[in-house]
Order: C-alpha cells, then structure tokens, then sequence
C-alpha cells in the first residue's frame, strides 16, 4: 500500500513538473511573438520615417490617432514618429532581456529536472524490408 502511495506521489510531481514545463515554454512562445510584433511596428515606423523625412516639413499629411485620422503637417508629425520609434526600441530592449533571463531560468529548469524533448520522427516506428522499400511509391 506505501508503495502505491509514493507512485502516485511521484507521478503528481512529474505532472507538475510537465505542467511548469510547459507553462515557461508558452511564456517564451509569447515573449519571442511579441518582440517579433514589435519589431514589425519598429520597421513601419522606420519606413514612413524614411517616407517623410526629405518632404518639405509645411506639407500637409494625415496621421491616424486612436483610431481618428487627423490632419497635420510633416513637421509635426515626424517628431513623434521618432519618439514612438524610439520607444519601441526601449520596450523591445527590456522584453529581449526578459527573454534572456527566461530563457537562462527554462534551461536550469530542464536541466535540474533532465527533461528532453523527444521530436516527432522519434515516435515513427521504421519499418524493414519489402513494405519499406514500397513505402512512397505510386503506381
């Protein structure tokens, strides 16, 4: 009856550890798509910057603000371009430090636990013979 008793013990901390596992991978997977988000906005500021940079800075453009698209001129609206584009930068800095530090504390983690990802192919049993050799083979 012990013996029961301390497997079931043992197998509610490997779920646990499974379920931390996974609970850090899906905080990296959220990590890395929000830098990449961010790097996407970064570029399209970088390219209206780029857009508007030589026109006269009296030239008329428009500029969509909370979701109202608002007149203004290019001498007012490529300082604030540039402090959002710099502001991007900032935020992507510190996220990619989190994810740094993240990525430091999954590797202690599996390594403390001796967790490896088993991949797909793994799990495909091979086969011998003529069934292999026929395998892929439309006739």
């Amino acid at each position: 009856m012990a013996e029961i008793g301390a497997d079931k013990m043992e197998m509610m901390s490997e779920q646990a550890v499974a379920g931390k596992w996974n609970f850090m991978r899906s905080e990296l997977n959220q990590l890395y798509s929000k830098i990449n988000e961010l790097e996407q906005e970064l570029n399209e500021h970088q390219l209206v910057i780029n857009a508007i940079q030589p026109l006269d800075p009296g030239r008329k453009c428009f500029r969509m603000i909370g979701g109202v698209l608002v007149e203004r001129t290019v001498g007012e609206v490529l300082p604030a371009v540039n402090r959002n584009k710099e502001g991007l930068q900032e935020v992507i800095s510190r996220l990619m430090e989190a994810m740094e530090k993240k990525t430091k504390e999954f590797a202690e983690f599996e390594a403390k636990y001796k967790i490896k990802v088993r991949k797909g192919d793994d799990a495909v049993p091979t086969m011998s013979g003529k069934e292999s050799a026929a395998q892929g083979v439309l006739v």
